[in-house]
């Protein structure tokens, strides 16, 4: 796989530590790097998708002339710009209605969402450069992260193992037959999934066999290549044997946390951040405030950290779809400490932005009390939008971040910043979603 360099950034400021860095094709070896060398090597790596780059849309909203029933978005009509003015350009505002940008990562991929192939994008040349042959992972019924890892690691010749909670399904579809067909699915009871960290680490041991290891991603970026201190779950005999090369082992296998909410996963997120604001795309001198659906997380907290590394003027939004505020801003600092330690370096310079944390997190315009629930009426919400701007969009996920979208985009009609959509897909839970709510997609025929 070619190795991509990508140009240094005018600025980032922040320094590196003068800590030791790991020896590996994927870690940086050098100490007391100057900013701009740092960023370059830090992105100066292999990577799963072969560019960054990613298309850009304009979304025009205006009002309906007849007006539907009352709600957000219903009194909208949507209009796709495929290939708006950018760079220079994105700052002239001549129509007085609202629009924003869509990133339409949503795109990379035929079957993996674009923020799980964003995540993978360091990851995966990580697994080939240390020999790994099995990944083990866990996500639920329909989980788009678990489906992207089985077909990632099959195009590479890797096995996955998949352990996804609850039952399975009578009729296989969406994420969940993707995950059976490109890996190794084991349905897991909802009372032993609940503690999932123990779960994933006894059937990795299992999948290791007795001459195999197993480790985790942290594992591998806190040693030097040909060092790993590995977790067995067999007795090694001194601590000497501890450091043995992971060659002598016939099955390397690989812990990944749910949802890839790794400190490496951020690294493809930053890639696109870089990407992003060169000067022919947003550029580094607008404002912009981006829009994210969170599910773990992840993405959102990588693109506020690419934002503070490159100093750009961007704000990044998320709308808290899985999880209360507290344990968002606590799974924020806790990526943000193992990425500082894995990849050595302080932002000494940004320190206070960051304790107030880089990402704003926000409750969905319409709540729900269950992460997963559909509304009656938006699954229509979304056959207009898709009917009308060719964005498929779906009701648990992106659609929370289009109605953000919308919303900040009228406040900004007139105002200094752009508003932007990172889209990370979706497409194929609507077909999980069609078998769960039955009634709702069955209106779909008469409209």
């Amino acid at each position: 796989m070619k190795l991509h360099r990508l140009p240094l950034p005018i600025s980032c400021g922040f320094r590196s530590s003068s800590a030791h860095l790991p020896h590996s094709p994927q870690g940086i070896s050098e100490a007391n790097l100057g900013c701009e060398e740092f960023v370059a090597k830090l992105l100066d790596r292999r990577w799963t998708l072969l560019s960054p780059d990613t298309k850009i849309q304009q979304i025009v909203s205006s009002p309906k002339q007849i007006k539907e029933e009352d709600g957000l978005l219903k009194d909208k009509s949507w209009f796709n710009i495929p290939n708006p003015l950018l760079g220079d350009k994105i700052t002239e505002k001549s129509s007085p209605d609202s629009s924003f940008y869509v990133v339409r990562d949503d795109l990379l991929h035929p079957l993996i969402n674009g923020n799980k192939a964003r995540k993978l994008d360091a990851v995966l040349p990580l697994l080939e450069d240390h020999s790994v042959t099995d990944v083990v992972t866990c996500g639920g019924c329909q989980s788009a992260h678990a489906a992207a890892v089985a077909v990632s690691c099959a195009e590479r010749g890797l096995r996955s193992h998949l352990l996804l909670r609850g039952e399975q399904p009578d009729i296989l579809t969406g994420y969940n037959l993707i995950s059976t067909m490109y890996g190794n699915v084991k349905y897991v009871p909802r009372s032993v999934y609940a503690n999932r960290e123990e779960t994933l680490k006894t059937h990795a041991s299992s999948v290791a066999g007795g001459n195999g290891c197993v480790l985790s991603l942290s594992d591998i970026l806190e040693a030097p290549l040909t060092e790993q201190i590995v977790s067995s779950s067999h007795p090694i005999s001194s601590a000497m044997d501890d450091q043995r090369s992971l060659g002598n082992f016939s099955r390397k296998v690989v812990i990944m946390n749910e949802g890839a909410g790794d400190s490496i996963a951020l690294l493809g997120v930053i890639r696109l951040v870089h990407h992003l604001s060169q000067s022919h795309l947003l550029g580094k001198e607008k404002a912009m405030k981006f829009v994210i659906d969170a599910g773990t997380g992840t993405t959102a907290v990588a693109l506020g950290l690419g934002a503070i590394y490159f100093g750009l003027p961007w704000k990044i939004t998320a709308v808290m779809l899985a999880d209360t505020l507290d344990n968002y801003r606590e799974r924020e600092r806790r990526l943000i400490s193992d990425f500082k330690r894995h990849f050595r370096f302080d932002l000494d310079h940004a320190s206070r932005q960051i304790d107030k944390g880089v990402v704003h997190w926000v409750e969905r315009y319409h709540p729900r009390n269950r992460f997963g629930n559909v509304i009656k009426g938006e699954v229509e919400v979304c056959q207009e939008i898709t009917r009308q701007t060719g964005i498929l969009v779906d009701p648990v996920y992106t659609l929370a971040a289009w109605e953000l979208a919308s919303l900040l985009s009228e406040k900004e009609a007139r105002g200094d910043s752009e508003v932007v959509m990172l889209h990370t897909g979706g497409t194929l839970g609507m077909f999980g979603l069609a078998q769960r709510y039955k009634s709702y997609f069955q209106m779909l025929k008469d409209r």
